[in-house]
Order: structure tokens, then C-alpha cells, then sequence
């Protein structure tokens, strides 16, 4: 939409006297393929277009969205949001000021240039190798999707600006059965890149390694239960960055006391060996975008700095009304929604162990290589998350695959006892849900090693 029809809009919005108005334009085009048990299941492809405005005034906010994305259409939108939002206060659309925006990702193979029989051919490839790796493995599950993103934004505070995304991903789903025993394994691949992707990581290596990881787990012994040090690979995912600390820290969840970190800005909240950061403009990840869905520019965040609350992730509102500043994590679904505060690429940094120090230094404890889902409790911090793929330490090496493996603890107080930080990183991709939306995240964490956390399981020790 041109800048005049855009300002006309808005202009219209805050006739009622709001004091904000935003206009948010996608257009969305998508392929997904799934395949179960061999066969072309499903294939869906299609284009979304539509346009959403949305409304504040004071604490008031409204929204209204179509799929008819025209001036005359967003005129009468824009006047039904500004009445539902209207107040005796007025306000003029500011002229639009050109957005600095982060370095934006090189699209090598973009998808839509990519042959639809190429596309099914990488899901058959890997539903082939899943399935060659072991004859125990019964059925393999996958599913494809590419997904390119067009959005234009622009609001009466005088930004305007644009942003293509670009989402590649591969989720492999096996499951083995030996002896009355069933076990999944699960691997998955994605970014903000093209089909080059797979330059990278293989549709057939995906398949090898979730079919591995269900093999393995049906010699697995029942794992212990008590509590001992866990040792978390850098290979397990961000499900403790993501769930146990990253949820807490945005900003909306903060602002209603509804997060464990509330009021402890320049607290200490973890161990002095733990920085967490949330940055969007990494080139290629799954969470990365140039601009938010606000318009505010991609952005390199230090949450926990050595243990040190630093900063709350925030969006437009949150930030005005915490006196806070924008740190680019208003992340909306599409344009039906309005943006909420989310994660986009969240990691805890690397420190300055060495792995197989940290393997070493347990006697006896967990190793996590691969976490599953879980649950979290923001307002106090309490999780439980399930392990997809653990092995005993005894005596400083790593033995015994377990299976049935749990984690609880607390959030804040399992970041307090980190003991040891690898010197590595590791990154997992993955679908964050919040207030019924979902949003491409990535998730990153160094080998961590933590005292005493509760392992739960149906095995006993071994010691």
C-alpha cells in the first residue's frame, strides 16, 4: 500500500481522539507436506493476504482485521477502531521516519523457486532412511513446511517500514517396537534461510537420527529417580532457557505479576556464570527477523548479564507503560491478531569449561542429551520437563541410556545452581504458543552443569 493511503488511514484511526493507531499488511505464502508410514499424506499450499488495525487510547486497545486490503476498506476499519477505542484526547499522524533494520538474511534458494516434486522427493528421502536404519522401527512421520512472509507496517508515531521472512523446516517423528516395548525419537531442522538448508543438514541424516534416538531408547534401563546433578548437552535444546527462564522475562507477564523475575531488575537471579540473551538479528535462525511486527528494528538483548537482571524483553505497550525501552518483541501469528511480547532467538552465551571437564566432574548424576516437552509455571518459576534422550554419569564418564526420565525444579533457582558453563552452543528450533498464537522460536544453550536437581523415573540407582 502506498505511504498516502497508509497516512489517510491512520489519520482516520485517531479522529476519535486515540493517541496511537497501527496498521500491519502480510501477505503469506505456504507449502506443507506431510507423509506417514511412506504415503504423501497431506499437501497444503496457499497464499494469505489481509490487513489488521489496531487501536490505543490510554489503557484501550481495538483491533479489527480483513482479508480485503484496500483504502476504502482500511478507511471504515480504521473508523470502527477508532470508535470502539475513542476518547476526548486528539492526536496527528507524524511524518514516517525511514527504520535503521538489522543486516537482512541472503536467501540463496529461495523456496518458491524450488520444484514442488524436489520438495516431496527431501520428505521421501527421509522417511527412507529413517526407516533403512533399524527393521525395529515400525513408522516414521514427517513433516515439511516453507513458509515466505511480506509485511508492511506502519503507525501515526511515524514509522513505516517493510520485512520478507523466510521459515524452512523438517520435523522427523520414529517410532520403534521391539519385544512389547515402544519408544519415539524425534529430530527436526529449520531457520530463516532457503532450501540451502539442507546443503547443511540432510533430509536423510534428520531420519537417521530420530529413528537412532528410538532404537536406543528400547534397551534403555528405567531411569533412577532422587535428586543429583544434571548435565544438560548443548545438544538438549533451550527447553530450560525457553520455558524455566525466557517466559518469565517478557514484559507482559512482568507487568500483570505473573512472572517469578518481577521487581528484581540488578538482582541477582543466577549464577554469576549465566548471561542470557535474546537476539532476533542473527542471521539464518529460526526466530530472526529484521524488523518486529511493530516495526521496531531486530535487536541484540542482554536479559541476565553474570547473574545480574538486566532487562525485560518488551513491545510497544509494555514499554510505555513500564517507562521501559523497545527491545523488538512484539511478534504477532498474522495479521488477525495484535502483537504480544515473545522470545525470537534466546540462548544462555557460552562460558569457558570444556565438556569433557564437566562430564568428569560428577561422580554421579544425568546426562540430558535430548529434552521433550514440559510444563512451567511462570508465576513462581516451577517446571517439570520430560527427557527424550539421557544417559547415567558414573564416575565421570557417561554410561547407561535411560528412559522415563523427568526434570522439576524452579526456574530461577536452577540458573542459581549452575555450577559448570561449556564452552560450546548449540541450537534447536522450535513453535512457541502464547495467548493462542504460535511463532517460529530458536533456543540455545552451552553444555550446563546444574547441583541438585530432582530426577524423576521408575528405575533406582545404581550406586
Amino acid at each position: 500500500m502506498k505511504e498516502l493511503e497508509l497516512k489517510q488511514i491512520l489519520a482516520e484511526a485517531l479522529k476519535s481522539g486515540a493517541n496511537f493507531a497501527e496498521i500491519f499488511i502480510e501477505q503469506k505464502e505456504s507449502t506443507a507436506i506431510s507423509c506417514e508410514d511412506g504415503n504423501i499424506e497431506k499437501i497444503n499450499t496457499g497464499i494469505d493476504y489481509g490487513m489488521g488495525i489496531r487501536v490505543i487510547s490510554g489503557e484501550s486497545t481495538s483491533y479489527v482485521h480483513s482479508n480485503e486490503v484496500t483504502l476504502q476498506n482500511g478507511l471504515q476499519m480504521a473508523q470502527l477502531a477508532g470508535q470502539i477505542a475513542a476518547t476526548q484526547s486528539g492526536n496527528t499522524v507524524q511524518e514516517f521516519q525511514p527504520v535503521q533494520s538489522a543486516q537482512e538474511t541472503i536467501i540463496r534458494q529461495h523456496p518458491a523457486q524450488i520444484p514442488f516434486e524436489k520438495k516431496v522427493e527431501l520428505v521421501r528421502a527421509a522417511d527412507k532412511a529413517a526407516r533403512a536404519y533399524d527393521s525395529a522401527i515400525t513408522q516414521v512421520s514427517l513433516g515439511y513446511s516453507d513458509v515466505v512472509q511480506h509485511v508492511q507496517i506502519a503507525n501515526s508515531r511515524g514509522v513505516c517500514t517493510e520485512d520478507s521472512r523466510v521459515y524452512v523446516r523438517l520435523a522427523c517423528n520414529s517410532i520403534a517396537q521391539k519385544d512389547g516395548v515402544i519408544q519415539t525419537g524425534f529430530a527436526s531442522a529449520g531457520g530463516n534461510c532457503g532450501f540451502e538448508l539442507f546443503d547443511e543438514t540432510s533430509a536423510e541424516h534428520l531420519g537417521v537420527e530420530s529413528a537412532q534416538r528410538a532404537v536406543m531408547l528400547l534397551s534403555a534401563e528405567p531411569c533412577p529417580t532422587g535428586i543429583m546433578p544434571v548435565v544438560l548437552s548443548s545438544e538438549a535444546g533451550g527447553t530450560m532457557v525457553h520455558e524455566a527462564c525466557g517466559h518469565g522475562l517478557e514484559a507482559d507477564l512482568v507487568y500483570k505479576g505473573l512472572s517469578a523475575y518481577v521487581g528484581k531488575i540488578g538482582q541477582k537471579v543466577a549464577s554469576e556464570k549465566i548471561t542470557v540473551i535474546d537476539d532476533a538479528s542473527i542471521a539464518g535462525k529460526y526466530g530472526s527477523f529484521t524488523c518486529d511486527d511493530e516495526g521496531t528494528p531486530a535487536q541484540r538483548t542482554v536479559l541476565i548479564e553474570n547473574g545480574i537482571l538486566k532487562q525485560y524483553m518488551t513491545d510497544l505497550q509494555t514499554a510505555e507503560r513500564t517507562n521501559d525501552v523497545m527491545t523488538g518483541n512484539g511478534r504477532r501469528e498474522s495479521y488477525r491478531e495484535k502483537p504480544v511480547v515473545r522470545m525470537s532467538n534466546t540462548y544462555i552465551a557460552p562460558g569457558t569449561d570444556s565438556v569433557e571437564d564437566i562430564i568428569a566432574s560428577v561422580e554421579y548424576g544425568l546426562f540430558v542429551k535430548h529434552m521433550g516437552g514440559g510444563q512451567v509455571n511462570t508465576l513462581n518459576g516451577d517446571y517439570v520437563f520430560d527427557v527424550s534422550e539421557g544417559y547415567l554419569i558414573e564416575n565421570g564418564k557417561i554410561t547407561t541410556p535411560v528412559r522415563g526420565a523427568t526434570l522439576a525444579g524452579n526456574g530461577p533457582e536452577s540458573l542459581r545452581n549452575v555450577e559448570m558453563v561449556g564452552n560450546d552452543l548449540g541450537y534447536a528450533i522450535g513453535t512457541c504458543g502464547k495467548n493462542g498464537q504460535r511463532v517460529p522460536v530458536a533456543d540455545a544453550q552451552p553444555t550446563l552443569k546444574i547441583n541438585g536437581l530432582t530426577v524423576g523415573g521408575t528405575g533406582t540407582e545404581k550406586r
